[in-house]
């Protein structure tokens, strides 16, 4: 049975489009946040949601490094998006800045990735591995 769910909401140091506020909610069992390194941990049924980018990810753990402007999920880690496109991989690390991620896989196992091609739009970038 899982504990009491706590939610922390950051922004992260983007530039985009007006629309683009870069706010974060990571919800999970228990988060602590250093005020001296600027790290945020959540471990536990984290739940991470990125209205801006039509993004919802899942993993055992997350920790947000905010003076790198990096985020990394790991454990059993599930990334959507809205339009239906999907990763899961054992570990995932995201750099807000310039929207890069490298997903590992779990030892003897592939990263997995699902997305939508649509002729009219150009391919997404994917990921590196």
């Amino acid at each position: 049975m899982a504990g009491p769910s706590l939610a922390q909401e950051f922004v992260a140091p983007l530039e985009g489009s007006p629309s683009d506020d870069g706010l974060i909610t990571i919800e999970s069992d228990s988060q602590t946040a250093d005020n001296i390194t600027g790290v945020v941990t959540a471990i536990g049924n984290v739940r991470i949601v990125y209205p801006s980018r039509g993004m919802v990810a899942t993993s055992r753990q997350a920790q947000y490094f905010s003076r790198e402007g990096r985020l990394v999920l790991s454990g059993d880690v599930d990334v959507v998006q809205e339009d239906g496109s999907s990763l899961r991989a054992e570990r995932v690390t995201y750099n807000l800045e310039d929207e890069r991620a490298v997903a590992v896989p779990p030892s003897g196992e592939q990263v997995r990735s699902t997305m939508i091609l649509r002729p009219d739009q150009p391919a997404q970038t994917p990921l590196t591995p």
